[in-house]
């Protein structure tokens, strides 16, 4: 394994963009205002670093929910591993340490050209007027027919209610019963996810002795989408005889009443545990919009130096909502720690348009993860992406972008304890940087 890369890039955790400088903080009569949808990884940090960078900026942040409840180590809730108060992150910290407004509400109308969002909050609707918006509000899914109930097959690919509905139904599996999950059609929300949760819950299962229990992975994906090497030895070699993986299983209908699904590549009826994942796309807030204008029509476009919208360049979309030009097969992943680099840039090149500074062109973010294989073991990854120019997949410029700078990703026989006790560093410091 190339110890030197996973021990160097947890070195840079904290430091997920690289900015060449930072610019002069804002002194104004009357201070700037942004507003921030979306609490996450993405929207937390860039309302921190409003703040940090900014001198006289004024954010407010709005989220529905009290504190955010992480999807990072979030199957290590769902197998009993973490509890969910480790998962879950409070607002306090943006506001005390930092002059964040926060504000429990949700979206609902954005006015473009007025600059101002509707929030509805339990006291009512409320007009925030707005220089600059930011949109981080995650994902939303795009369910297949049938009858998809996810409060009795539940997706769990939004940390919290159903992260425990999950867990509770694991623990109710006995011998020779069936945990069946699907991967969605790429791109979608932290592309290893999905193996990992196959790989705790096979470990769960067998240090639980329930024998002839078995995991049934049905992916939409022709493959496995990311860290390939270490997942395919995890479900051939470490967990043999626990784990059945299907590629090319695009899901045709799901029930939940009988917990049955139906894909390409097999039909499964009466699954003791039917965990469906979506396919995937922006947060309700941003396809409301019209903002959702990548050809797929699932995600929001945005300038990679600014994370502007094309249509309207003072609102902008961070982390999972958005699509960011790269290279042909070298896509910016969906994560939470793309997220937190991703809002630092965005924070930087909004504070320079409040004090006349182009944007930094000298600019990078990154992504690392850590994957779970057993109780005892863990996988990793980390990928690097650069501002330049970016190529089609016969290898001629049509653009600028983020250029993908692979770091390394732990071999087959590079799951170890040591990745293990990285894993809970890296989150940890993921953690802090957003909301500490």
């Amino acid at each position: 394994m190339n110890t030197i890369n996973r021990r160097h890039f947890l070195k840079l955790i904290g430091a997920a963009s690289t900015l060449a400088a930072v610019p002069r903080a804002v002194r104004a009569a009357v201070a700037p205002r942004v507003v921030v949808v979306g609490g996450g990884f993405g929207g937390a940090t860039v309302a921190k670093y409003l703040r940090m960078w900014g001198g006289d900026v004024h954010v407010t942040l709005v989220d529905a929910n009290p504190s955010h409840i992480s999807c990072i180590l979030s199957n290590l809730v769902v197998t009993g591993s973490l509890s969910m108060s480790r998962i879950t992150l409070g607002f306090d910290s943006l506001r005390t340490n930092h002059g964040v407004n926060v504000m429990q509400g949700r979206a609902v109308a954005i006015d473009a050209h007025g600059n101002t969002l509707t929030v509805s909050t339990s006291t009512g609707n409320q007009v925030l007027p707005y220089d600059h918006l930011v949109l981080s509000p995650g994902i939303d899914f795009m369910p297949a027919a049938g009858k998809w109930d996810p409060t009795r097959t539940p997706h769990a690919w939004q940390a919290g209610a159903q992260t425990t509905l999950l867990k509770n139904q694991l623990s109710a599996m006995r011998g020779n019963e069936t945990f069946v999950m699907t991967v969605p059609k790429a791109p979608y929300r932290c592309p290893p996810g999905p193996y990992e949760r196959a790989c705790v819950v096979a470990d769960y299962l067998k240090r639980k002795g329930r024998a002839g229990a078995k995991v049934i992975v049905l992916d939409a994906n022709p493959g496995i989408t990311a860290e390939p090497e270490a997942f395919n030895q995890a479900f051939k070699v470490t967990h043999a005889g626990w784990i059945e993986y299907y590629p090319n299983a695009t899901v045709q209908s799901v029930d939940s009443t009988t917990r049955s699904i139906v894909t390409s590549a097999k039909t499964v009826n009466k699954a003791r545990v039917l965990n469906y994942i979506p396919d995937q796309k922006a947060g309700a807030i941003v396809t409301s919009m019209g903002l959702a204008d990548d050809p797929t029509g699932r995600w929001a476009r945005v300038d990679p130096l600014t994370y502007g919208t094309l249509a309207h360049p003072n609102i902008h979309v961070i982390g999972d909502s958005c699509a960011v030009p790269a290279s042909v097969g070298k896509a910016v992943p969906k994560s939470g720690h793309m997220a937190n680099s991703e809002a630092k840039v965005c924070a930087d090149a909004i504070i320079r348009s409040f004090t006349g500074d182009a944007p930094d062109e000298d600019i990078a973010t990154s992504s690392a993860c850590f994957s779970p294989i057993t109780n005892k073991k863990a996988s990793w990854l980390s990928t690097n992406f650069i501002y330049g120019d970016i190529v089609d997949a016969a290898g001629n410029v049509i653009g600028k972008g983020m250029n993908r700078v692979d770091i390394g990703e732990a071999p087959a026989d590079g799951v170890d304890g040591d990745s293990l006790e990285d894993m809970f560093t890296w989150a940890e410091s993921i953690f802090s940087d957003s909301y500490i």
